[in-house]
């Protein structure tokens, strides 16, 4: 595809609004380009490592393991008239799959894309861990078992159009949702879904050769009910009676109630429950309008929290205390050694955390969230509503973003235990200041680093984490112990490190280790989870070495890169984004690259660091190798988003603790990458391969965090140690 033209700028002005917001939607380009040799690319110079265990079994292949034993539950169905409805195990969190899916569907039913519809499945415990959202797994886990139901349930309409007209089953052809016969014959799919009940069908998937929707660009399904308001979050849900509720909560992490006086609160208008709860006060009121000027109006004392006299430099020392040593041995002059510390980060989803609960005392429970674990979630608010997993109904809503945040079931827990004590359903929404101060966060990370080098060759790479403890408890934890063979030593947050972290280079022996200090912080897996922080580190630490070694950085990339999928999307980055091409002072080129789902991504920005307080990436280039693309369009939108938040964690966002407090409160004060700090310019471009998906919607955060610090320390000539660099 031709390349974008750059949009008009006002002359001493800039981009104005409107204009930048065009530019921003209609600059990125999506290029599918086919595998080329690897005969031009300079062979490994250096000592080979071995393999980890993320490259022999990943998380996904764990997950997917997981998950193999229920897919037969999931429910496909063909209606009367003409709808091909499929129950989505998972939750719509903005990340596209209900598309994906829905085009699937189509290739493989022959269908038309608009006759699909794709809702999310309530919470079913007999699908076990079939009904989890994390870890970039939903189209790795779901692409075959969705294909082969497809495939199926058209085979099955195909032999019941066959035996209706008395013709032989293989002269019979499918499209546009029908079945059509040689003499021009048409039967829709509505019109054989009864008879087709009785049918068996063992249909097998289209080889990727005959695709005609898989692979192509589509806008989601979704877009036009998600921009014009019709699309429905948990907030917009009409539950009858539901009161609207919001919960006064402590000054500082995880306080306590002390005293109440709540009388000023009840008098006021439309205010009809005051309800003491284990995370605050909530007050139940008509309207939310009213409920927030009473919860504002309620006198309360409260007890301290856990960390009231611990701030941010204290964690960062006890981070510091807990890391071993490094224990690699160093080569005279021939060593790199390196610290980094990473801040706390808040998710900071666009839609605030709610729910809807209804608990009328007859000993049933229903609750309307997103919720990444609904199965989980269930249990955990039947332990605490005293009533048996079966009696609670959990209802999963689409989701306004989520990052992992939407992992635990925090706010439905909340709604529940209102509901329970009022006898009223209500309808519970965290304000964005509630969000921001007492909110799931990515735990802080010390770091430490020591690779040994000679003549040219990398000769090991030790690497210490050391992190506020990562909390594990719910449902993708147990899926991730119960399915080991023996249990592993730390739990699932060891496991998930080692079963995720590996060095996607050859650089002589290898070692990753990881140590918890455990707080009374609620922390959460962010997106990318570990690899986030820990390959972002690794990626400055490459590039310094081939500094030290006198080579270009990302040809040293390309001569150490373990697979030929790295080797290409390196490649083809370097080319797309005019590596190496003279930049003026204060502008700089950094690369990245990530490797991690059965996928690889590599990224290159281009940063103004002029202002080293106000920083800039201004262009963005990423190549990708994800397997077979589903959807080119949605891919596109995950790799963008996932490369501005590579350049919000590491140039400007992050979350300050002061005595036990979260100083951040809204987008005001915390500073995400919003429209002003994105790139200008933004292009994917993708290597063709028809191998099972890999990941995606994770992949690209890694890589473009390495290549943002990269570029502002080629930028500024400095070495950034502390992320965010402006905290």
């Amino acid at each position: 595809m031709a390349e974008p033209e750059p949009a008009a700028q006002d002359k001493g002005r800039g981009l104005r609004r409107r204009k930048f917001l065009t530019f921003l939607v209609a600059a990125p380009t999506l290029t599918v380009a086919g595998r080329f040799g690897f005969d031009a690319l300079t062979e490994a110079s250096a000592v080979p490592s071995l393999p980890s265990l993320e490259e022999v079994a990943d998380l996904g292949e764990v997950i997917r393991l997981a998950s193999m034993p229920t897919t037969h539950l999931m429910v496909l169905e063909v209606t009367e008239d003409t709808r091909v409805r499929f129950e989505l195990p998972r939750v719509e969190v903005g990340q596209g799959i209900s598309t994906s899916i829905a085009m699937v569907l189509a290739e493989e039913m022959d269908a038309r894309l608009d006759d699909v519809d794709v809702e999310l499945a309530d919470s079913r415990p007999a699908l076990h861990f079939n009904q989890i959202t994390a870890a970039s797994t939903t189209m790795r886990v779901l692409w075959d078992p969705v294909r082969r139901m497809a495939a199926d349930a058209r085979a099955r309409l195909v032999n019941a159009a066959a035996k209706q007209w008395d013709l032989p089953a293989e002269r019979l052809t499918t499209n546009d949702s029908a079945v059509h016969a040689p003499d021009g014959r048409t039967l829709s799919y509505g019109e054989l879904s009864a008879a087709a009940r009785e049918e068996s069908g063992n249909g097998e998937p289209k080889p990727a050769s005959e695709y005609t929707v898989v692979g192509t660009p589509v806008t989601r399904t979704d877009a036009r009910d998600v921009v014009t308001g019709k699309a429905r979050y948990a907030m917009d849900l009409n539950i009858e009676g539901a009161l609207p509720t919001v919960v006064a909560r402590p000054p500082t992490i995880n306080g306590t109630v002390g005293a109440v006086d709540d009388a000023k609160a009840r008098a006021m208008p439309g205010v009809v429950a005051v309800t003491e709860i284990p995370t605050g006060v909530a007050v139940s009121a008509e309207t939310f309008y009213d409920a927030i000027r009473a919860k504002d109006a309620l006198e309360i004392s409260w007890n301290p929290g856990p960390i009231d006299n611990v701030s941010d430099s204290d964690i960062r020392k006890k981070l510091k205390n807990a890391s071993h040593p490094l224990a690699a041995p160093k080569l005279r002059g021939r060593h790199l050694d390196a610290s980094f510390d990473f801040a706390f980060v808040n998710h900071a989803p666009m839609e605030v955390e709610s729910a809807v609960a209804s608990v009328p005392g007859d000993g049933t429970a229903e609750v309307w969230m997103p919720s990444q674990t609904p199965i989980w979630a269930q249990g955990a608010i039947a332990t605490e509503l005293g009533l048996s997993r079966d009696a609670v109904a959990v209802h999963v809503t689409r989701a306004g973003g989520s990052f992992g945040r939407r992992l635990f079931a925090d706010v439905g827990l909340e709604a529940a235990r209102v509901s329970q004590a009022i006898g009223r359903p209500v309808k519970l929404m965290r304000t964005r200041e509630d969000d921001m101060k007492h909110g799931r966060m990515r735990p802080a990370y010390h770091q430490k680093i020591r690779a040994s080098y000679t003549k040219g060759e990398v000769l090991s790479f030790e690497h210490r984490v050391t992190g506020v403890g990562l909390d594990f408890d719910h449902g993708l934890g147990e899926a991730l112990t119960s399915t080991l063979a023996q249990t592993v030593e730390g739990g699932a947050s060891q496991y998930y490190f080692t079963a995720s972290q590996s060095m996607p280079y050859h650089v002589g022996i290898v070692n990753h280790t990881l140590q918890e200090v455990r707080l009374d912080i609620p922390t959460s897996s962010f997106r990318s989870v570990f690899s986030g922080t820990v390959r972002a580190a690794e990626e400055v630490i490459m590039d310094e070495l081939a500094e030290r070694m006198g080579k270009d950085p990302l040809e040293f990339r390309r001569q150490v890169a373990k697979a030929d999928s790295g080797k290409a999307v390196l490649t083809k980055v370097a080319e797309v984004a005019g590596w190496g091409r003279k930049l003026p002072p204060g502008h700089a080129l950094g690369v990245g690259y990530h490797s991690e789902y059965r996928s690889h991504a590599a990224c290159v920005v281009e940063i103004n660091a002029t202002d080293k307080a106000n920083p800039r990436v201004t262009k963005a280039f990423i190549a990708a190798d994800v397997g077979q693309v589903v959807n080119p369009k949605g891919l596109e939108a995950q790799l963008m988003g996932a490369t501005m938040d590579g350049i919000a964690t590491i140039l400007q966002a992050g979350v300050h603790i002061d005595n036990g407090a979260v100083r951040e409160s809204s987008y005001g004060d915390y500073h995400w990458t919003k429209q002003g700090d994105s790139p200008t310019r933004f292009e994917v471009h993708l290597i063709r391969t028809d191998w099972e998906p890999g990941g995606a919607g994770e992949l690209a955060l890694p890589a473009a965090a390495g290549a943002v610090a990269n570029a502002y320390a080629r930028a500024t000539g400095t070495r950034p140690r502390s992320f965010p660099i402006n905290h």
